[in-house]
């Protein structure tokens, strides 16, 4: 999976690409100036549509936001560094939300495979 920044979405809007999406719908409601600023880009790049513009915005709000989580230093040695300094195990939310998303990706994924009958 291709983690992308805010910034480079314009130049992903430029050249659209196929993306695996999930089944699901997740209705939001925006507020009037965030739903004006999402008609503003559909406009201006208008091989994208609101569906995708938002998606994209979200994910790359989710991977900056999962990059930003806070390490929190337990007390367990999990590994040593080049230098033989030890590296404590991640006591915050960051592998918390990586186990969470890895079962919620299981389960989505389960969901969207074909029935077999």
């Amino acid at each position: 999976m291709q983690n992308i920044k805010i910034k480079d979405l314009p130049s992903k809007w430029d050249t659209p690409a196929g993306t695996r999406h999930t089944r699901r719908t997740y209705p939001v409601r925006l507020t009037l100036r965030d739903a004006a600023r999402i008609q503003a880009l559909a406009e201006i790049y208008p091989g994208v549509d609101t569906d995708q513009i938002i998606s994209d915005l979200l994910s790359a709000a989710l991977d900056e936001l999962e990059a930003d989580l806070p390490y929190v230093q337990g007390s367990r040695i999990v590994a040593r560094d080049e230098f033989g300094d030890p590296i404590y195990e991640d006591v915050g939310p960051s592998p918390r939300f990586h186990e969470a998303t890895r079962r919620h990706l299981e389960a989505l994924e389960a969901e969207e495979q074909p029935d077999p009958g």
